[in-house]
């Protein structure tokens, strides 16, 4: 079984967003949106659900952005 960075993603209450994504881009992210559903047994539904997540999942691993956040505190 594949090991994806995101897990489950929790259902929560929808948030509209506007976003222009390279058709290649939009591409993987059914594409991995559909891996995800397979893996956790949940279809995801619409893959642009799995954005939020994956930023945040990418910020919160980004060892440069944790060492810029962490000067930033008084």
């Amino acid at each position: 079984m594949t090991n994806l960075k995101l897990g489950a993603v929790p259902d929560d209450k929808p948030v509209k967003i506007s976003i222009e994504l390279p058709a290649a881009v939009h591409r993987d992210l059914i594409v991995y949106a559909e891996a995800l559903g397979r893996e956790t047994g949940q279809p995801v539904g619409e893959p642009a659900r799995l954005i939020v997540p994956m930023i945040e999942r990418f910020m919160a691993t980004d060892r440069a952005f944790a060492k810029a956040r962490r000067a930033r505190q008084p």
